[in-house]
Protein backbone atom coordinates (compact mmCIF):
# COMPACT_ATOMS: atom_id res chain seq x y z
CA UNK A 1 0.00 0.00 0.00
CA UNK A 2 1.25 3.47 -0.85
CA UNK A 3 0.70 6.62 1.23
CA UNK A 4 1.49 10.10 -0.07
CA UNK A 5 1.39 12.67 2.73
CA UNK A 6 1.19 16.36 1.81
CA UNK A 7 2.29 18.66 4.62
CA UNK A 8 3.84 22.02 5.42
CA UNK A 9 6.13 20.37 7.96
CA UNK A 10 7.83 17.27 6.50
CA UNK A 11 10.39 16.93 9.36
CA UNK A 12 7.56 15.94 11.72
CA UNK A 13 7.51 12.51 10.07
CA UNK A 14 11.26 11.81 10.25
CA UNK A 15 11.21 9.84 13.50
CA UNK A 16 7.79 8.31 12.98
CA UNK A 17 8.78 6.54 9.77
CA UNK A 18 11.85 4.90 11.27
CA UNK A 19 10.29 3.14 14.27
CA UNK A 20 8.55 -0.10 15.19
CA UNK A 21 6.24 -2.10 12.93
CA UNK A 22 5.87 0.68 10.39
CA UNK A 23 9.61 0.82 9.70
CA UNK A 24 9.69 -2.96 9.32
CA UNK A 25 6.72 -2.87 6.94
CA UNK A 26 8.49 -0.24 4.83
CA UNK A 27 11.73 -2.24 4.80
CA UNK A 28 9.85 -5.35 3.68
CA UNK A 29 8.13 -3.51 0.84
CA UNK A 30 4.63 -3.94 2.31
CA UNK A 31 4.14 -0.18 2.66
CA UNK A 32 5.42 2.88 0.79
CA UNK A 33 5.27 6.32 2.38
CA UNK A 34 6.22 9.46 0.47
CA UNK A 35 6.26 12.89 2.12
CA UNK A 36 5.62 16.00 -0.01
CA UNK A 37 6.25 19.60 1.04
CA UNK A 38 3.25 21.70 0.01
CA UNK A 39 5.44 24.83 -0.15
CA UNK A 40 7.14 23.44 -3.26
CA UNK A 41 3.92 24.22 -5.14
CA UNK A 42 3.62 27.78 -3.85
CA UNK A 43 3.17 30.50 -6.47
CA UNK A 44 5.22 32.81 -4.22
CA UNK A 45 8.72 31.98 -5.45
CA UNK A 46 10.44 34.26 -2.93
CA UNK A 47 8.83 33.33 0.39
CA UNK A 48 6.95 30.13 -0.62
CA UNK A 49 3.83 31.52 1.05
CA UNK A 50 0.78 29.26 0.76
CA UNK A 51 -1.77 30.98 3.05
CA UNK A 52 -3.75 34.21 3.05
CA UNK A 53 -6.43 36.06 5.00
CA UNK A 54 -10.02 34.84 4.56
CA UNK A 55 -12.45 36.87 2.47
CA UNK A 56 -15.13 38.45 4.66
CA UNK A 57 -12.79 38.73 7.62
CA UNK A 58 -12.21 36.42 10.53
CA UNK A 59 -9.28 35.17 12.60
CA UNK A 60 -6.28 33.32 11.29
CA UNK A 61 -5.15 32.37 7.82
CA UNK A 62 -6.42 29.90 5.24
CA UNK A 63 -4.37 27.63 2.99
CA UNK A 64 -4.86 28.85 -0.58
CA UNK A 65 -6.45 26.66 -3.22
CA UNK A 66 -3.90 26.83 -6.13
CA UNK A 67 -0.89 25.20 -4.41
CA UNK A 68 -3.01 22.43 -2.92
CA UNK A 69 -4.74 21.49 -6.17
CA UNK A 70 -1.52 21.71 -8.17
CA UNK A 71 0.30 19.62 -5.56
CA UNK A 72 -2.34 16.87 -5.45
CA UNK A 73 -2.48 16.71 -9.24
CA UNK A 74 1.31 16.41 -9.43
CA UNK A 75 1.45 13.77 -6.70
CA UNK A 76 -1.26 11.76 -8.46
CA UNK A 77 1.05 11.53 -11.47
CA UNK A 78 3.88 10.06 -9.39
CA UNK A 79 2.36 6.59 -9.56
CA UNK A 80 0.31 4.68 -12.10
CA UNK A 81 -2.09 3.73 -9.30
CA UNK A 82 -4.56 6.58 -8.64
CA UNK A 83 -4.71 7.65 -5.00
CA UNK A 84 -7.80 8.22 -2.88
CA UNK A 85 -7.50 11.78 -1.55
CA UNK A 86 -8.17 12.16 2.18
CA UNK A 87 -8.30 15.52 3.97
CA UNK A 88 -7.73 15.49 7.71
CA UNK A 89 -10.23 17.92 9.26
CA UNK A 90 -12.28 18.09 12.49
CA UNK A 91 -15.30 18.64 10.24
CA UNK A 92 -14.90 15.22 8.61
CA UNK A 93 -16.52 11.85 9.24
CA UNK A 94 -15.32 10.16 12.41
CA UNK A 95 -12.57 7.58 11.96
CA UNK A 96 -13.49 4.21 13.45
CA UNK A 97 -12.31 0.65 13.00
CA UNK A 98 -14.85 -0.17 10.31
CA UNK A 99 -13.66 2.75 8.23
CA UNK A 100 -10.05 1.70 8.82
CA UNK A 101 -10.83 -1.79 7.55
CA UNK A 102 -12.45 -0.27 4.47
CA UNK A 103 -9.48 2.03 3.76
CA UNK A 104 -7.05 -0.86 4.18
CA UNK A 105 -8.42 -2.19 0.88
CA UNK A 106 -7.19 0.90 -0.97
CA UNK A 107 -4.00 0.53 -2.98
CA UNK A 108 -3.01 4.14 -2.41
CA UNK A 109 -4.02 7.11 -0.27
CA UNK A 110 -3.04 10.77 -0.55
CA UNK A 111 -3.34 12.40 2.87
CA UNK A 112 -3.70 16.19 3.02
CA UNK A 113 -2.59 17.74 6.32
CA UNK A 114 -4.24 21.06 7.12
CA UNK A 115 -2.83 23.91 9.18
CA UNK A 116 -3.93 27.34 10.43
CA UNK A 117 -7.70 27.78 9.96
CA UNK A 118 -7.87 25.05 7.34
CA UNK A 119 -8.26 24.98 3.57
CA UNK A 120 -10.03 27.28 1.14
CA UNK A 121 -13.40 25.55 0.55
CA UNK A 122 -12.55 25.21 -3.14
CA UNK A 123 -9.95 22.58 -2.23
CA UNK A 124 -12.85 20.38 -1.14
CA UNK A 125 -15.08 21.39 -4.05
CA UNK A 126 -12.43 20.65 -6.70
CA UNK A 127 -10.70 17.57 -5.28
CA UNK A 128 -13.82 15.99 -3.75
CA UNK A 129 -11.76 14.16 -1.10
CA UNK A 130 -12.81 11.97 1.79
CA UNK A 131 -13.00 14.32 4.79
CA UNK A 132 -11.85 12.51 7.90
CA UNK A 133 -11.66 13.40 11.60
CA UNK A 134 -9.89 11.49 14.36
CA UNK A 135 -12.11 12.99 17.08
CA UNK A 136 -14.15 15.90 18.34
CA UNK A 137 -11.20 18.11 19.17
CA UNK A 138 -8.81 20.39 17.29
CA UNK A 139 -5.12 19.69 16.68
CA UNK A 140 -2.46 22.17 15.59
CA UNK A 141 -2.37 20.43 12.22
CA UNK A 142 -3.27 17.31 10.32
CA UNK A 143 0.11 15.62 10.66
CA UNK A 144 -0.64 13.74 13.87
CA UNK A 145 -4.08 12.81 12.52
CA UNK A 146 -2.52 11.44 9.35
CA UNK A 147 -0.18 9.32 11.47
CA UNK A 148 -3.25 7.86 13.17
CA UNK A 149 -4.69 6.95 9.77
CA UNK A 150 -1.44 5.35 8.62
CA UNK A 151 -0.87 3.49 11.90
CA UNK A 152 -4.38 2.05 12.09
CA UNK A 153 -4.53 1.14 8.39
CA UNK A 154 -1.09 -0.46 8.13
CA UNK A 155 -2.03 -2.95 10.87
CA UNK A 156 -4.68 -4.38 8.53
CA UNK A 157 -2.20 -5.15 5.74
CA UNK A 158 -1.34 -8.87 5.56
CA UNK A 159 2.19 -9.57 6.77
CA UNK A 160 2.64 -6.42 8.87
CA UNK A 161 1.76 -7.99 12.22
CA UNK A 162 3.66 -10.99 13.49
CA UNK A 163 0.39 -12.74 14.34
CA UNK A 164 -2.41 -12.02 11.86
CA UNK A 165 -5.01 -12.92 14.50
CA UNK A 166 -3.88 -9.93 16.58
CA UNK A 167 -5.83 -7.42 14.52
CA UNK A 168 -8.99 -9.53 14.76
CA UNK A 169 -8.91 -9.58 18.56
CA UNK A 170 -8.27 -5.86 19.01
CA UNK A 171 -11.02 -3.61 20.33
CA UNK A 172 -13.52 -2.65 17.58
CA UNK A 173 -11.83 -4.96 15.06
CA UNK A 174 -13.30 -7.31 12.46
CA UNK A 175 -13.30 -10.25 14.85
CA UNK A 176 -14.32 -8.28 17.95
CA UNK A 177 -16.73 -5.34 17.85
CA UNK A 178 -16.36 -4.71 21.58
CA UNK A 179 -13.60 -3.55 23.89
CA UNK A 180 -10.81 -6.02 24.46
CA UNK A 181 -10.84 -8.10 27.63
CA UNK A 182 -8.14 -7.57 30.31
CA UNK A 183 -4.79 -9.21 29.59
CA UNK A 184 -1.99 -10.35 31.90
CA UNK A 185 1.59 -11.63 31.74
CA UNK A 186 4.33 -12.58 34.24
CA UNK A 187 4.66 -12.33 37.19
CA UNK A 188 1.48 -14.10 38.35
CA UNK A 189 1.25 -11.83 41.42
CA UNK A 190 2.40 -8.26 42.05
CA UNK A 191 1.63 -6.10 45.11
CA UNK A 192 -1.38 -8.16 46.01
CA UNK A 193 -2.83 -8.20 42.50
CA UNK A 194 -3.02 -11.70 41.00
CA UNK A 195 -3.67 -13.01 37.52
CA UNK A 196 -7.20 -14.49 37.33
CA UNK A 197 -7.03 -18.23 38.04
CA UNK A 198 -8.88 -19.12 34.86
CA UNK A 199 -6.02 -17.79 32.71
CA UNK A 200 -3.64 -20.20 34.44
CA UNK A 201 -5.95 -23.18 34.10
CA UNK A 202 -4.99 -24.28 30.60
CA UNK A 203 -8.70 -24.81 29.85
CA UNK A 204 -9.07 -23.06 26.51
CA UNK A 205 -12.87 -23.05 26.50
CA UNK A 206 -13.07 -21.58 30.01
CA UNK A 207 -10.51 -18.95 29.02
CA UNK A 208 -12.46 -18.07 25.86
CA UNK A 209 -15.72 -17.81 27.84
CA UNK A 210 -14.04 -15.65 30.49
CA UNK A 211 -12.62 -13.29 27.88
CA UNK A 212 -15.99 -12.94 26.19
CA UNK A 213 -17.71 -12.21 29.50
CA UNK A 214 -15.06 -9.69 30.56
CA UNK A 215 -15.11 -7.94 27.18
CA UNK A 216 -18.91 -7.69 27.35
CA UNK A 217 -18.80 -6.34 30.91
CA UNK A 218 -16.15 -3.74 30.06
CA UNK A 219 -17.99 -2.61 26.96
CA UNK A 220 -21.31 -2.21 28.81
CA UNK A 221 -19.56 -0.21 31.51
CA UNK A 222 -17.42 2.05 29.33
CA UNK A 223 -19.05 2.09 25.88
CA UNK A 224 -22.66 1.03 26.23
CA UNK A 225 -23.35 2.97 23.02
CA UNK A 226 -21.74 0.10 21.10
CA UNK A 227 -24.52 -2.20 22.22
CA UNK A 228 -27.16 0.37 21.37
CA UNK A 229 -25.72 0.80 17.87
CA UNK A 230 -26.29 -2.91 17.29
CA UNK A 231 -29.73 -2.93 18.86
CA UNK A 232 -28.48 -4.70 22.00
Amino acid sequence: MRFDIITLFPPIFAGYLTQSLLAKAIDRGLVEIHIHDLREWSTDLKHHKIDDRPYGGGPGMLICVPPVVHCVEAVQQMSEQPGVVVVMTPQGDRLDQRRVEHMARFDRMILLCGRYEGFDQRVIDILNPIELSVGDYVLNGGEVASMVVVDSTVRMIPGVLGDEKSSWDDSFSRGNRYLESPQYTRPPEFRGHSVPEVLLSGDHQRIADWRTAEATKKTRLRRNDLFKSEGG
